[in-house]
């Protein structure tokens, strides 16, 4: 008889253990997928703030004329 509840102590420890696993698993994968959309969101931003500095620069002109390339390089 100590085998068998020795084995089934051993089971339950180990569906325990599963169960605690399984949720983990799904809180991490709800992290990373609230993660996923926040940096989605995020390229979305910095890609509209580099168009917005391009548009002022190009508004702006240069800085500084001593800067500026010639039209041969």
């Amino acid at each position: 008889m100590s085998q068998e509840t020795d084995l089934q102590d051993r089971l339950q420890d180990i569906e325990i253990k599963f169960a605690f696993q399984q949720e983990t698993i799904e809180s991490l994968n709800d992290a990373v997928t609230a993660q996923w959309a926040q940096i989605d969101a995020l390229k979305k931003l910095l890609s509209q703030m580099q168009g917005q500095l391009a548009d002022l620069e190009d508004a702006q002109g240069p800085a500084d004329a001593g800067n500026i390339k010639p039209p041969h390089y």
